[in-house]
């Protein structure tokens, strides 16, 4: 998991607000948006849950996908968290899996 890099995304519920980031630490990073320690987007509409994500090996592919999922319109973004995660799952509590694959199924390498 060191060399890993993932692209996320956060809803506030099925079909609410949206947020897409970038992190070394999935883990981390997602605990800081759940307790709402940085202001900002995620913290004024209470976006906690973690409703896609992707792994990279490589930092300027994830920043990359990043951008492109920034760029896409709504619709498009609401077909990937569904072709996925259909129920708009929270995916979080399964990051605490064991196994690498059970971690980190949507893997982009």
């Amino acid at each position: 998991m060191s060399s890993s890099y993932f692209v996320y995304i956060l809803a506030s519920r099925k079909f609410g607000a949206l947020y897409i980031g970038v992190t070394r630490d999935l883990l981390q990073r997602v605990q800081i948006h759940r307790d709402e320690l940085l202001p900002g987007h995620t913290t004024r509409y209470h976006i906690h849950l973690l409703v896609h994500f992707e792994v990279f090996d490589d930092p300027e592919r994830a920043i990359l996908r990043e951008k492109q999922l920034k760029k896409w319109r709504r619709s498009w973004k609401i077909d990937l968290i569904e072709t996925a995660n259909p129920a708009w799952d929270d995916l979080y509590p399964g990051l605490f899996s064991t196994g690498e694959n059970q971690r980190f199924p949507l893997s982009r390498e």
